[in-house]
Formats: C-alpha cells, sequence, structure tokens
C-alpha cells in the first residue's frame, strides 16, 4: 500500500472514532439530563383540549394507574383521559428510578374507554406477562406491564 492510503485509512479510522465518542456522550448527556423539551427549541406548547364534562366511564374500568412493584412501588396515578408516559426523564408523568428503564420508555394511552401501552423505542422493550411488545397493545385491568424492573398495573 502507498503512504497516501495508508495515511486516508488513519484519517477514516479517526473520524469514525471521534463519530463514536461524540454519540457516546450524546446518550450519556439525554440520560442523566433528559431530552430537550420542544419550549426550549421555541416551539409553542399545543393547548390541551377542553371538555364540558367528563365522560362517563363504564362499570369496570380502570380508575388509576398503580407501580406495585419495583423501586417506586406504592406510586399511584389517575387515569383523566390523558396519555401516561413511564421513564426517566423529567418530562415523564411517573418517573421511575430503574437502571433498566429508558429516559422515554413507554406511554399508557386511552382509545376509547379502553387503554394501550405502547413502548418507545427503549433498550430494553416492555412486556405484558412474559411477551416483549413492539405495537400498541390493549391493557386490561390488573394485568401486569413490565417496564425494566418495575411493574405497572390498571387497577379499579
Amino acid at each position: 500500500m502507498t503512504e497516501l492510503t495508508l495515511t486516508l485509512i488513519k484519517i477514516g479510522f479517526l473520524a469514525l472514532l471521534w463519530m463514536f465518542v461524540l454519540s457516546s456522550v450524546s446518550v450519556i448527556k439525554s440520560d442523566m439530563f433528559g431530552e430537550r423539551a420542544d419550549q426550549a427549541r421555541g416551539a409553542k406548547p399545543a393547548k390541551p383540549a377542553k371538555s364540558a364534562k367528563p365522560a362517563k366511564r363504564r362499570r369496570g374500568a380502570p380508575t388509576q394507574l398503580i407501580i406495585s412493584e419495583g423501586s417506586n412501588a406504592g406510586i399511584t396515578v389517575p387515569l383523566e383521559g390523558e396519555p401516561i408516559l413511564l421513564g426517566r426523564g423529567t418530562d415523564a408523568t411517573i418517573r421511575l428510578d430503574d437502571d433498566y428503564v429508558s429516559t422515554r420508555h413507554a406511554r399508557f394511552v386511552p382509545h376509547g374507554e379502553d387503554w394501550y401501552v405502547e413502548d418507545l423505542g427503549s433498550t430494553n422493550g416492555t412486556y405484558i406477562g412474559s411477551e416483549r411488545i413492539t405495537t400498541p397493545m390493549i391493557v386490561s385491568t390488573g394485568v401486569q406491564v413490565r417496564v425494566g424492573k418495575t411493574i405497572a398495573e390498571l387497577k379499579k
């Protein structure tokens, strides 16, 4: 090989090394400080829709999300028709102190009278029972949803 070829290979390797270092720093920064909020970029926050009166719930419908196992066991959030975000980030509705949970890990979303859970591209996945979910899945009352070492359940 010529000296020019070796120099170009060295420069290419050095560029790849720096890309790896910078992406690692970016991941560590987002894990420590959370994702940037849209307001920080100058976007205007969306206004929540106002409803005249709350919708009636069917009998037996879940009314709260409970963290039943994990370091945050006992946290309860009422289900008021708004999505509930689980993760380690500052914008999470339920902020989890779990090393196996991503910044924005999973979200519980209402759809009519049902609640769905969806994984938000987490590293360690979201599980219903022992099954890893890849698409939004309906969650019934009492079904355990595992996020890292934390277990969440919908309760009446």
